[in-house]
């Protein structure tokens, strides 16, 4: 037991600093993102939904290091990866469009001049659109006409239009 514990010691001292490190990095995260946040005038909810998707990936991060800690090669880490991408490309070819609302929402979260209560018009030659932004999600973004007519709008969609932002609504 003890020859293993020495045989194999640099890796434990790495994982446990791994594991360690892992909340840690998601605290730091989560306060940067909180401070932006409140800083930007953003919605609890919409600051949390981008705090999960970024602890999603620091747990994926962990588990990456964890394998290459422990002597998995990278050159068969990622074949592995392709192939589980692969598989999970051909089985679920209409998700991928989900990964990209997550991103546009994630975008739009941090780069975007508009917030919700915002009057916008979105410059479509086929169907403009003048609405209220009435909320912003991961995947949706919610808009209401002032027929009262809700529009949702898929992140990704809402991210490649032009839109033209007025003033805030009174509230």
């Amino acid at each position: 037991m003890i020859g293993i514990l020495k045989e194999h010691l640099p890796q434990i001292i790495a994982s446990v600093l791994v594991v360690l490190l892992t909340p840690s990095a998601k605290y730091i995260a989560r306060k940067i993102v909180d401070k932006y946040g409140s800083a930007t005038l953003k919605s609890e909810a919409r600051t949390l939904h981008v705090i999960q998707i970024i602890n999603i990936l620091i747990n994926f991060t962990c588990i990456i290091t964890l394998t290459i800690i422990w002597g998995v090669r990278p050159q068969n880490m990622l074949v592995a990866l392709s192939s589980i991408f692969a598989v999970i490309g051909v089985a679920m070819f209409a998700q991928w469009s989900m990964l990209s609302n997550i991103t546009a929402g994630i975008i739009i979260f941090f780069s975007t001049p508009f917030r919700i209560g915002d009057r916008i018009h979105i410059l479509d030659k086929d169907t403009p659109i003048d609405a209220i932004i009435e909320n912003i999600l991961t995947f949706h973004t919610y808009l209401r006409t002032s027929e009262g007519e809700q529009i949702i709008i898929p992140n990704s969609l809402f991210l490649q239009k032009i839109v033209s932002v007025g003033k805030q609504k009174d509230t």
